[in-house]
């Protein structure tokens, strides 16, 4: 798979040739000018390696250092240094870079040092999915991820485990809501307690209520016997509400009142029951618009989201990818007995190319058929499925042509479309940096201001 390179550097002309040559040897390149822009576009993008100069104005190469080790723990960073700085290269050292490159600079020694430390980040990488596969079903580390929004992921879950707090989880459908939702049950207070989990959207609303606070006998046609609701069944530990944005208004007021007041009240039942649960929730919805567009009870929703945990989309996790993809084909190997090494580069770099609109759950699927399918040691593009290969559609991608109308289109007006989502996306990717942008798109920097300008972007 491509390797992103950082290089920060204040001299133009030394990042221009370095990013010149890193890039006839495949790696994507990255350029700052300096230690804060540097800072700024290690938060915009997945980055492997960091190039940084010791000596900058305003940021240093040390700073620099300090701040990736401290957020960026993966990232492996080069030092670039005068003779003279050797003892500050030494002390980078001690405070966790890969390794130091003198000036001035051979770039045969600069393509030997990268392709160490990326060899090293990818060890790590591995070690890391082993000691995450190692774990129980639930544990916490089985989640995952070592991209900046599963970090702050990981960050939240550990402040909620030892507390009681209403945990609310907002991510699309497949980024694993309910793992999340398990993870925390089973690490918490409460592990030793019932898990209960309903997907409010997947029964009907008419049914709903008797799920989930049970009924007494004869309360309605159906009703032979007395059931406990899934409230009652979780006394002591944790309901899990997934999709709770498509809950009727009247169930949302027995909602909040098991909240406020911890008791529920069975269909057809004349006496509350108390009830001891933590609630968790999640849903795909914006549920902030449901409140403003008066679908949601608004009182409901500041009890749930007391704790609100955001689950990036895959298409965000692009440096997840490699990970998830190891996960399942190991498991596979494991299920049916074979021994599939991997995924080739080419495989892997359409996957990260893809927009993944089901998430964690379309990858493993992706990733269970494309192994059914292979017959070698490893993956190619060829297995993928036909929305991921390369299409031959003279450079329009299938997924434009084909919701071409029978009344046709205005042709103008989608190009411009089309040309605003290739600007955003380059924007998006070189971290705001417009010469980077332009760079990406082949255009001048100049043509990309007017375009924006143009697109009102």
């Amino acid at each position: 798979m491509e390797h992103t390179v950082l290089l920060v550097d204040d001299e133009e002309n030394a990042r221009t040739a370095l990013s010149i040559t890193l890039k006839r040897e495949g790696y994507n390149v990255l350029t700052a000018a300096s230690g804060d822009e540097g800072i700024e576009v290690l938060d915009k993008n997945p980055v492997d390696i960091l190039v940084t100069d010791m000596i900058m104005p305003r940021v240093t190469g040390m700073e620099l250092l300090s701040y990736a080790r401290k957020n960026y723990p993966e990232v492996m960073v080069i030092m670039v240094t005068g003779y003279a700085s050797i003892e500050n290269a030494i002390a980078a050292l001690k405070e966790g870079a890969f390794d130091y490159i003198t000036k001035p600079i051979k770039l045969e020694e600069v393509k030997i040092t990268i392709q160490k430390a990326c060899e090293k980040r990818n060890l790590l990488i591995e070690n890391l999915l082993l000691k995450q596969q190692l774990k129980g079903r639930y544990a916490f580390d089985r989640i995952i991820g070592i991209s900046p929004g599963m970090r702050q992921v990981f960050s939240l879950m550990e402040k909620v485990l030892d507390t009681d707090s209403t945990v609310f989880i907002q991510g699309e459908s497949g980024t694993g809501k309910e793992l999340v939702a398990k993870a925390i049950h089973y690490n918490g207070l409460r592990k030793d307690k019932p898990f209960v989990a309903i997907n409010c959207a997947a029964i009907p609303s008419e049914l709903l209520e008797s799920e989930l606070f049970g009924h007494v006998k004869g309360s309605f046609t159906g009703a032979v016997s007395n059931k406990a609701g899934k409230f009652q069944l979780a006394d002591n530990g944790t309901i899990f509400l997934d999709e709770i944005g498509s809950m009727s208004m009247h169930l949302q007021g027995k909602i909040l009142r098991a909240l406020q007041e911890k008791e529920v009240e069975s269909v057809g039942g004349s006496k509350p029951v108390k009830v001891d649960v933590r609630i968790i929730s999640a849903t795909h919805v914006d549920l902030e618009k449901a409140v403003r567009d008066g679908m949601f009870r608004e009182d409901l929703y500041y009890r749930l989201n007391v704790i609100p945990v955001h689950l990036p989309p895959l298409r965000e996790r692009i440096d997840d990818i490699p990970l998830l993809a190891a996960h399942f084909l190991k498991r596979f190997n494991e299920k049916t007995g074979r021994k599939i090494k991997g995924l080739t580069s080419r495989a892997m770099d359409r996957m990260a190319a893809h927009q993944w609109p089901g998430n964690v759950r379309e990858l493993e699927n992706v990733i269970e058929r494309a192994a059914t399918l292979t017959d070698g040691d490893y993956i190619d593009m060829e297995s993928l499925p036909p929305q991921m290969r390369p299409h031959d559609d003279g450079g329009v991608s299938s997924d434009f042509t084909q919701w071409m109308p029978e009344s046709g289109i205005d042709m103008a007006r989608e190009m411009d479309k089309l040309e605003a989502a290739l600007i955003r996306k380059a924007v998006d990717k070189a971290g705001g940096v417009k010469s980077r942008a332009a760079e990406l798109l082949g255009i001048k920097r100049t043509t990309l201001i007017e375009k924006m300008k143009r697109l009102k972007l």
